[in-house]
């Protein structure tokens, strides 16, 4: 272990071939490091890390100030290596929305200074583990050591390249072939010796490419645990160094790099390492970790390509030895035992290989699910994290091109209408197999499972379409699949479902508080073989779309039973029938949703359909409303949590960003209680819901209409 950014347990003299003008730095950072001059009578005292076989790094202090110098090593240097300017530019990025990374205060490129050029970061004051077996911590503390850095890992992979502003920081698409293509270069321009596993590496590399070389994430390229400080006394990481490595590319191969651990050659001794790792020693195994890693990311922890990626692994670890050894041939090595890194480059390049030709297991690791509440089916599990990958990789990149299209049919007759590529994401996501996932009949998911489905879908306004999961389509779906007569399924469920049509339900009324139901006034009178309907509503979501081809219609039958309950019905009125009139769409907070086909106000005047269109009988209005009245409503609360949840991280990331004061918004005592807030309400209004789901999965619809009809969290929905 060692202390400090980089620790000042790992400290030594400057190393002759890294020497430079102290007073010229010292009188360059007295003029541009603010408050560096403030103690002008102390006296600056510089050492070096041992650690670093690529960029030096020095530890500076002066007074009570404490500093950590990094600049590129001296001499002949390979094309785009030790770009230490790529590095201050990543760090800063990631300072500034907390992601946790040294504060870099100042870079300098005035090469005049010290030699080359360099920058000025923060000391952190923490815990670095050398030993990966960490003797100094208990197996309870060293599993949460790992988990803590798989986490960050994991949370760096999900920051957006956008909201980073890094784009242009590295090619992205391509990057695996490119990273064959860089290291192969790398060895070739520094190898002493002939080693043919080295040339048999990097042929199976290029051949067995990921077929899915085009994640664009930022990776650091070189994350591990040494790279890694831990809080003094918590579980936590406060930094992760060294970002020489780091680009915009595949996630995957941060993952490899860090659980090479496990693999690693016996014939090679690891740095520091006083054994290798036992079972009972607390460390995670490799499958905990991925499934770990996965589960923070979002995305399914049967990973593709596996093999390739630790082979790439091995490979880059070859080169990186090949160019330290050969720094060293040079006399500008970073480290006293650079010389021995040339026994170690034929044994990686052979585990790479080896590794090549393995199977990796693809089955989902098993979860421990007890002590949790509300438990998805493994099902619903596989499914969920598809949907994540879905969205991510196919529905948030199409939101610009939704919105502009909506925005520029504002007022034209296509306002109505969806953009092409809505359809397009509609045959990529029937082809995975996600669509109608809110029906158990169908989907085979319980209401637990697909209310955090429903969650991810909530994020983004026109996503539940493109799974055709969409309200109101979906409560009408399940009417008929739970109350539809053979014929009426036939008609109109089979093209709801196949997503040919659109519906809308019909029950809400200008005229009488529709919260109580009772109060429903549009007739429906029998005539014949006929049912003719006369009424007025309003709110009724969707009827703008141009797929728009039946609506629900709730209304009063003629019956005398003495209980309120059991004079309501609902029956099925083609969109197309006489007498159906859409007379304008209602605007909310401004907005009339064009996307969704808008709330119309309907208008049914002696509107005349077959009796055969009635659902399930008369009077049984309220028993039809009641059996599909809590999927509904989870399903709407559901979604909208999502949509908190995103606005919830819109919040964060302008606190970040956003100066008020000379302090980030974050930093404000009353922003953060905002954000602290909204996120116990949204966790206590997830918890409520998830409740209500569970319960209709155990009790059924009417044993949970206490938490439907009840519960604050559901009881804002209308009947949907």
């Amino acid at each position: 272990m060692k202390l400090g950014a980089t620790g000042k347990t790992d400290l030594v003299e400057v190393l002759p071939q890294h020497k430079f003008d102290r007073k010229s730095l010292e009188a360059y950072l007295n003029q541009h490091l603010p408050g560096f001059g403030a103690e002008h009578e102390a006296t600056l005292t510089i050492a070096q890390y041992r650690s670093g076989q690529s960029n030096p790094t020095f530890y500076l202090q002066k007074g009570l100030q404490a500093y950590v110098l990094r600049k590129k090593p001296p001499g002949s240097l390979l094309p785009k290596a030790h770009k230490i300017d790529r590095e201050f530019k990543v760090q800063k990025a990631l300072f500034s929305i907390g992601f946790p990374v040294p504060k870099p205060i100042l870079y300098c490129n005035d090469t005049s200074v010290i030699g080359t050029e360099f920058y000025i970061m923060e000391h952190v004051q923490g815990r670095i583990f050398r030993d990966l077996t960490m003797p100094e911590v208990s197996p309870a503390e060293r599993s949460a050591l790992y988990v803590a850095m798989v986490e960050t890992l994991a949370r760096l992979h999900s920051l957006s390249i956008q909201s980073l502003q890094l784009e242009g920081y590295g090619i992205g698409a391509g990057y695996c072939k490119r990273q064959v293509s860089t290291w192969t270069k790398q060895y070739q321009a520094t190898a002493h010796q002939d080693i043919p596993a080295m040339q048999q590496l990097s042929e199976w590399l290029m051949k067995n490419l990921p077929d899915n070389d085009n994640e664009e994430n930022l990776v650091h390229g070189d994350f591990r645990l040494d790279n890694t400080v831990f809080h003094p006394k918590e579980s936590r990481v406060i930094a992760v160094l060294d970002w020489e490595l780091s680009t915009i590319g595949h996630p995957l191969s941060d993952l490899a790099h860090l659980l090479l651990f496990s693999f690693w050659p016996k014939t090679v001794p690891l740095k520091n390492q006083g054994s290798y790792i036992q079972e009972n020693s607390g460390i995670p195994s490799v499958e905990e970790l991925i499934s770990i890693y996965c589960r923070c990311r979002g995305i399914n922890s049967i990973l593709p390509n596996w093999n390739f990626f630790l082979a790439l692994s091995y490979f880059k670890m070859a080169a990186i030895a090949q160019g330290v050894y050969s720094r060293y041939l040079l006399g500008n090595n970073s480290s006293e035992d650079s010389f021995l890194f040339a026994n170690i480059v034929q044994p990686l390049a052979e585990t790479g290989l080896q590794l090549s030709k393995r199977t990796f297991s693809t089955t989902l690791p098993q979860i421990d699910t007890r002590g949790q509440l509300f438990v998805q089916s493994r099902k619903g599990q596989e499914v969920l994290i598809k949907v994540k990958q879905f969205m991510k990789q196919h529905i948030l990149p199409a939101e610009k091109e939704v919105i502009e299209f909506y925005v520029q049919n504002e007022n034209s007759v296509d306002k109505w209408g969806k953009p092409l590529v809505i359809d397009k994401l509609k045959e990529m996501a029937k082809a995975e197999g996600l669509w109608n996932l809110f029906l158990p009949a169908v989907s085979g998911l319980s209401q637990v499972d697909y209310a955090l489905i429903a969650e991810e879908t909530g994020k983004c306004f026109f996503a539940p379409d493109v799974f055709n999961c969409q309200a109101p389509d979906t409560g009408n779906m399940e009417v008929l699949h739970l109350y539809g007569s053979e014929e009426q399924k036939k008609q109109w469920l089979e093209p709801l479902l196949k997503g040919d049509i659109t519906s809308c339900f019909c029950m809400t009324e200008p005229d009488v508080a529709s919260s109580d139901a009772t109060n429903i006034e549009c007739s429906i009178q029998r005539d014949g073989d006929s049912y003719v309907i006369n009424g007025k509503k309003w709110w009724s979501s969707g009827a703008g779309n141009p797929k728009c081809k039946v609506a629900i219609v709730l209304g009063r039958t003629q019956n005398t039973s003495v209980s309120r309950h059991k004079k309501h019905s609902m029956i099925l009125v083609p969109m197309s029938t006489p007498g159906v009139e859409l007379i304008r769409p209602l605007s909310v907070f401004g907005y009339t949703d064009n996307f969704h086909g808008g709330h119309f106000e309907i208008h049914f005047n002696q509107v005349r359909v077959p009796a055969t269109n009635l659902i399930l009988g008369e009077g049984r209005g309220f028993e039809i409303s009641q059996g599909r009245l809590g999927p509904g409503r989870i399903h709407h609360c559901m979604r909208t949590i999502g949509l908190a949840e995103r606005a919830l991280q819109i919040m964060c990331e302008r606190a970040t960003q956003r100066v008020a004061f000379k302090k980030k918004l974050f930093a404000h005592e009353t922003v953060a209680h905002w954000i602290a807030e909204s996120r116990i309400a949204i966790e206590k209004i997830r918890l409520l819901t998830l409740k209500a789901a569970h319960n209709i999965d155990t009790l059924g619809s009417a044993g949970a209409r206490k938490e439907v009809c009840c519960n604050p969290s559901l009881a804002y929905s209308r009947w949907t």
